[in-house]
């Protein structure tokens, strides 16, 4: 089946702009990778290779799959000049405006979904826009009522159950509603864009030793437990709550096809030790697929080539299993 997948390179003065150029290593032969992005950006940053790479404009109607030493580009004019590591204000509408076309030709079903490369959310803020992140902005985009962030790499998945929420806010977060929203969009996205039958979900705790049976915290046994326990009579395979210190062993991460953690903190320092430069971050709840890069805009690096391509492949290789999986 032949898909599309939308690939916006993020901030321009970042190194999003000369990673295209290794989609250009890349060849597939039935899906089309289409970069949203300013099409005189993309040809000056991918000619830093010293390499022919052809640049082609994106035609709806003329579906060519992604082959070696080209790049189809969905040309966005930028604002204003864009320099290598240079933040610049001025552009920050021409971001927004690559998601926009990202995400609303993906709810129209012209694309299976998006990898987004790395965005400067300071510069885009820092304008006036209210921005705190993609997926945020993408929920928003699409009326989504609740959404789910889970990172990965290959050994393990890890989704959250609160993302950047300040410490002493997470205890009175984790209540029946959010983590029966959480677990039922992780199942049912672990199902239907990964074409998992009976996804196994391992959840950690709250506290310490999962609150030690009451002695270092309470919210395992009056929310969390409970909770769980309505979530298996409903057909759902998770196990937990465990002590997240213990949590990581490689007999759990065997049969786990996704870990729960309850903050940001909590599971994501396990994640990026283990696959820092091969990680993934996707966001389950979406009406089409969003897979993203697991690390910043690298201003230090941007315009050398010296920025690690391995990420932007764990997400476009995500994408592309997903879109084949879909259900």
């Amino acid at each position: 089946m032949e898909k599309r997948l939308a690939v916006t390179p993020g901030e321009p003065s970042g190194v999003g702009p000369e990673l295209m150029y290794h989609l250009s290593t890349l060849e597939f032969a039935d899906t089309q990778l289409v970069i949203i992005a300013s099409k005189e950006l993309i040809q000056k940053r991918t000619a830093l290779f010293n390499q022919n790479v052809v640049i082609d404009d994106y035609d709806k109607d003329n579906f060519v799959p992604q082959r070696k030493g080209h790049l189809c580009v969905l040309d966005v004019p930028l604002n204003d000049e864009s320099v290598p590591g240079v933040l610049n204000g001025k552009n920050a509408s021409y971001v927004l405006k690559t998601l926009d076309i990202a995400s609303d030709k993906s709810q129209s079903g012209e694309f299976s979904g998006i990898i987004t490369g790395p965005i400067s959310k300071a510069v885009i803020a820092d304008t006036g826009l209210e921005f705190t992140g993609h997926t945020e902005y993408f929920q928003e985009r699409t009326g989504t009522n609740k959404v789910v962030m889970m990172l990965g790499c290959d050994e393990l998945n890890v989704a959250l159950a609160t993302t950047h929420l300040p410490l002493n806010k997470v205890s009175e977060a984790i209540t029946e509603e959010l983590l029966t929203e959480i677990v039922t969009i992780l199942n049912h996205d672990l199902k239907t864009k990964f074409g998992i039958d009976n996804p196994c979900i391992i959840s950690a705790g709250l506290n310490p030793h999962a609150g030690e049976y009451g002695h270092l915290g309470m919210e395992e046994i009056e929310t969390i437990i409970p909770t769980f326990e309505k979530l298996r009579k409903e057909g759902i395979n998770i196990i937990g709550p465990l002590p997240a210190d213990t949590m990581f062993q490689k007999k759990y991460i065997e049969k786990a096809d996704a870990f729960l953690t309850m903050y940001h903190d909590q599971g994501l320092p396990v994640l990026k030790y283990v696959g820092f430069d091969k990680g993934y971050n996707t966001t389950l709840g979406l009406p089409y697929i969003r897979t993203s890069v697991d690390h910043g805009t690298a201003m230090d690096l941007a315009g050398t080539t010296r920025a690690d391509p391995g990420s932007l492949f764990a997400a476009v290789n995500l994408a592309v299993f997903m879109a084949n999986a879909r259900r």
